[in-house]
């Protein structure tokens, strides 16, 4: 009897390679309040089996969002569009790092089948990084978003994009394309940049949504970002009164919680009592829309969210 080992098969490669070699963190047990069910409806597995009948990407994977059990329930998933690799290695995030592969020219067709199949009246598309392409993904962007509406014209579309640095013309390839929402992430206050999002730049992410309410003021814009990182709360107005002198209509808060004992660690869990104390001061600087809570995530409830903020605006030009 013989015994072959492969000594040449390459092993799988890590998924965050860039924090292989960080120490781990200890993990702060989860309050009462962060508390979801178990997927595993029906509605989750039929979701599940549209996502992998078309070959797809969804962030709700990728980055072990905790609402994924209620979203796929409701056949309600948000795409992830130029492949599962991202070229950052944001402290937070559970999206692979390394170098990503060509981009599939036929995923637009790919996505929009896959919506039409989930009955999706809002859909929401997201992307990893794509710093090595020209454009950053833009072109990609705007192929999908038109493939969604070819193929669905009642659909209303959300996308959540990187922040295109140094890619010239990407904002404008994006708006041009006509998405109902661009939402563009701070994810955190401009003090935790160089920890939590260092290769990103606080004011080019302000001045990316101020672009895109210039290129087209009609559009609805928004941001969130994550707390329970070691921000502190004057540093969350802060950046409230920033997204507000950008004209950004939606803000999302949601607490920041940690993939792995590697990645950067949960300073605190912050209260639903504080969020909701968050959602008020951000009404009352203006936002058309908040969304604040311990399981806030960008796409959650995005459906809704867009039927409420259209109709805080019809409300808002009725009085003015």
């Amino acid at each position: 009897m013989a015994v072959v080992i492969d000594t040449v098969a390459a092993a799988p490669a890590p998924r965050h390679p860039e924090k292989a070699h960080r120490p781990e963190t200890p993990a702060l047990r989860k309050p009462a309040w962060i508390r979801v069910k178990a997927p595993g409806s029906p509605g989750y597995a039929e979701t599940r089996r549209i996502v992998r009948e078309n070959g797809l990407h969804t962030v709700c994977e990728e980055a072990g969002c905790p609402n994924i059990g209620e979203c796929w329930e409701k056949k309600h998933a948000t795409f992830m569009i130029m492949g599962d690799v991202c070229t950052r290695a944001c402290a937070f995030c559970n999206v692979k790092t390394g170098l990503p592969g060509a981009l599939d020219h036929a995923e637009p067709g790919h996505v929009a089948e896959a919506v039409a199949k989930l009955g999706l009246a809002h859909v929401v598309v997201t992307s990893v990084d794509r710093d090595d392409l020209d454009d950053g993904g833009a072109g990609h962007f705007a192929r999908t978003i038109r493939a969604i509406r070819a193929r669905n014209a009642a659909t209303t579309i959300e996308v959540l994009t990187p922040d295109f640095l140094r890619k010239e013309g990407a904002i404008a390839t994006v708006v041009d394309a006509h998405p109902d929402v661009f939402n563009h992430n701070l994810e955190t206050v401009p003090s935790k940049y160089l920890t939590v999002r260092p290769g990103a730049r606080y004011f080019h992410s302000l001045r990316l949504l101020q672009q895109v309410k210039e290129r087209d003021p009609s559009m609805f814009t928004k941001s969130g970002i994550m707390v329970g990182l070691g921000e502190e709360r004057n540093e969350v107005l802060q950046v409230m009164d920033d997204l507000r002198a950008a004209q950004v209509d939606f803000l999302t808060i949601g607490q920041y919680l940690q993939p792995t004992r590697r990645h950067h660690p949960v300073v605190r869990f912050v209260t639903p009592d504080a969020f909701a104390a968050y959602a008020t001061i951000a009404y009352a600087k203006g936002f058309l829309m908040v969304s604040a809570s311990p399981l806030t995530r960008s796409s959650h409830h995005a459906g809704e969210d867009f039927a409420q903020l259209k109709a805080a605006r019809g409300a808002r030009l009725g009085r003015a």
